[in-house]
């Protein structure tokens, strides 16, 4: 009998600290994407950045940097779209989404056109750039957008991002779709298309080196097509969620020069809703020395996030423990 009271004693003591541990931690979910894409693993590591649980080793011992008592965790969820509606829902604290698409949630126009606004969408970083890619058959004869006139170009799928960037971008350089033939296939899809020589070029939104593009310029002579508000500065004077950017050379076969280009951010958003001291603490963490190390060591892309580039196209209001931070860093007045 004596045994039993002890473990119920023990069980006793237990359930009192795990009680009292529970009292000083808080949660913080990330939606990111699918767990074969970027923003899962990306998630992952700004998660084990912010997080430190209670009875954590301290930061200046080597221990964990992130915001005293939370856990935080990546979720795998369908991407940019379906993390803003989980935040405007209640359901996710944050998430990852493109610069672009925070925007028309946040206004309630693009793709979002139609569908109540976002108003409470405020960003924590801008965390890496998604380039805008114009893939144009070495023979096609195409230089330059303008270029694209007359010509077989695809734009991506009806309700895609890339479909709505692509507009921007003929729209900017002076053309519409009747001054193309437009289809609007998928990257692979305009890819198998453009080995068959039924297409003279398409348009991509995502980091490189995209798969479909390097398997296409691995059998097929194909050519970037610069892309610059230099050009066509009404694209960058209307849409403040476009940064300027560079594919280097080398990146796909067959294009040994870097070729200037627009991104859209992959960014971390948040509600207002959300405490000012938290995602203040969240923004220290995301940009401690220890952050930068993990990110890395940790993915490709993790280079790419930088404290340089956080407010890089954010087109949406900051929210105000990230915008506490960065004024605090210098980066904002």
């Amino acid at each position: 009998m004596k045994h039993y009271k002890i473990i119920a004693g023990a069980a006793l003591a237990l359930s009192l600290a795990t009680n009292a541990m529970a009292q000083d931690i808080s949660f913080f979910r990330i939606g990111t994407g699918g767990t074969a894409g970027t923003y899962y693993p990306i998630g992952g590591l700004l998660a084990n950045a912010i997080s430190n649980p209670p009875g954590s080793r301290a930061c200046d011992a080597g221990g964990s940097c992130g915001v005293p008592g939370l856990v935080a965790s990546a979720l795998s969820a369908n991407g940019s779209v379906a993390n803003i509606n989980a935040i405007a829902s209640g359901s996710l604290e944050s998430g990852f989404a493109q610069s672009d698409v925070a925007t028309w949630a946040y206004t309630g126009t693009g793709i979002w056109d139609g569908k109540p606004a976002v108003e409470k969408l405020r960003a924590i970083a801008n965390l890496y750039p998604e380039s805008i890619h114009l893939v144009a058959s070495a023979g096609s004869g195409i230089n330059s957008v303008a270029d694209l006139k007359g010509k077989r170009v695809s734009l991506d799928e009806p309700g895609s991002g890339t479909l709505v960037d692509a507009r921007v971008i003929l729209e900017g350089y002076g053309l519409s779709e009747a001054d193309i033939s437009p289809e609007f296939l998928k990257p692979d899809q305009a890819a198998d298309r453009m080995r068959d020589g039924a297409m003279d070029a398409f348009f991509f939104v995502g980091g490189y080196p995209a798969g479909a593009i390097a398997e296409l310029a691995s059998q097929h002579d194909v050519k970037l097509v610069p892309i610059s508000c230099d050009e066509a500065p009404s694209i960058c004077e209307n849409y403040t969620f476009f940064a300027t950017d560079t594919v280097p050379g080398g990146t796909y076969e067959g294009n040994a020069d870097d070729v200037k280009t627009l991104a859209v951010g992959a960014q971390w958003v948040t509600s207002a809703d959300q405490p000012e001291e938290l995602v203040y603490g969240i923004t220290k963490a995301l940009w401690n020395d220890n952050t930068r190390k993990q990110l890395d060591a940790g993915h490709a892309k993790g280079k790419a996030i930088t404290k340089e580039t956080a407010l890089s196209g954010v087109g949406i209001p900051l929210h105000p423990g990230a915008e506490k931070f960065y004024k605090e860093a210098g980066l904002l007045k």
